[in-house]
């Protein structure tokens, strides 16, 4: 198993010509703005995308990218165990943003631009805390237990640095690409 390596956004930045970048992250956060370049494969397809990724890490460096770094580390470590040599960027999209680099921003589509997966996350995970609270005084105290599992899942969620909610979150529509393009990606992926 390779052990993948981790970049800081001035590093990637200074060598992206010769980089090929893949980001990880659900189609509406890449259409929210991305790396120069960037090949969206979210991390659910990851499998599908394997052999294209192998072939494009035996021609040169892979990147991967993702908001904060936690899910392309994820990444990083399944293509890792698949033996495939990868890089992560240190702090994702937000440490590149922050330190002034640039981001493609695609034009938006008549739907509007998607929320962060971690915007999505608090919305979700702070509208369940209210519900629960509001039902338990309203309806029946036991309904302040979905309040607490809430609680305990964002604490687990910290301390494991794993997220389920943004798991299931990125299985709805507005977060998934269509089949033409992942399609279209795994093709750009073969000419990088």
């Amino acid at each position: 198993m390779t052990t993948p390596v981790s970049l800081d956004s001035r590093e990637a930045r200074s060598r992206l010509d010769e980089l090929t970048v893949i980001d990880v992250r659900t189609p509406g956060e890449y259409a929210g703005g991305h790396l120069p370049g960037a090949i969206n494969i979210p991390l659910d397809q990851l499998g599908r995308a394997l052999p294209d990724i192998r072939d494009a890490a035996s021609r040169g460096e892979v990147l991967v990218v993702c908001a904060s770094g936690a899910r392309s580390e994820n990444a990083c470590r399944t293509l890792a165990q698949n033996g495939v040599h990868v890089a992560t960027l240190a702090g994702g999209t937000g440490a590149w943003v922050q330190q002034g680099h640039e981001i493609d921003r695609p034009r938006q589509s008549a739907g509007g631009r998607t929320w962060a997966m971690d915007r999505q996350v608090r919305l979700t995970a702070g509208s369940l805390v209210l519900l629960g609270l509001l039902l338990g005084l309203l309806v029946h105290p036991a309904f302040q237990l979905l309040s607490a599992g809430i609680a305990a899942g964002l604490v687990f969620s910290a301390v494991t640095n794993t997220c389920g909610m943004a798991a299931m979150l990125a299985k709805l529509p507005w977060n998934r690409p269509c089949g033409a393009d992942l399609d279209a990606s795994l093709a750009r992926l073969r000419r990088s």
